[in-house]
């Protein structure tokens, strides 16, 4: 099985994520550590990628994902995808393998997150134009991300019975 945990910047998807994994001890894949560097210095600088940019960076997952599935190796991903286009390119043609878990953020929620944070490179500034892309899975599971990582953790693992 492969969970991806999706949402937009902010709503703690690599927290739930590797949180997770480390429980089942699964592999995980943080979806920021396969941005090629033109990408992670666009989004550092604020600018919003493009569906060119992004190509590489959905190969790469998408690549990880067939790796997985090819090993039978049970996996956690961490990534935005936040069109439909982009999940599709990831992850069509792998269910029912795959699983979706989306965090459903607030603006508000956001907003207080990446202000917050320090050491990673998806800002506030990008906050805007990532709430604009966002097409809501209707495939998923939705979880809300004001809730704690311990909360949205066991909602995965129950849903799953995991």
């Amino acid at each position: 099985m492969i969970i991806v945990i999706m949402g937009a910047a902010g709503s703690g998807k690599s927290t739930v994520g590797r949180q997770l994994s480390e429980q089942l001890q699964w592999v995980f894949l943080d979806g920021d550590a396969v941005h090629p560097p033109e990408n992670i210095a666009k989004m550092a600088r604020g600018t919003l990628l493009n569906d060119e940019d992004r190509r590489p960076w959905l190969q790469a997952l998408r690549t990880s994902i067939a790796e997985w599935t090819a090993g039978h190796t049970d996996a956690v991903l961490a990534c935005s995808l936040l069109k439909q286009t982009y999940r599709d390119t990831v992850l069509g043609g792998y269910e029912p393998q795959v699983k979706l878990v989306y965090l459903q953020a607030s603006r508000a929620l956001l907003q207080v997150r990446l202000t917050t944070r320090t050491g990673h490179f998806a800002g506030v500034a990008l906050l805007d134009s990532q709430l604009a892309l966002l097409e809501e899975p209707a495939d998923a599971l939705v979880a809300d991300a004001s809730q704690s990582p311990d909360h949205l953790v066991q909602t995965i693992r129950n849903t799953w019975h995991l």
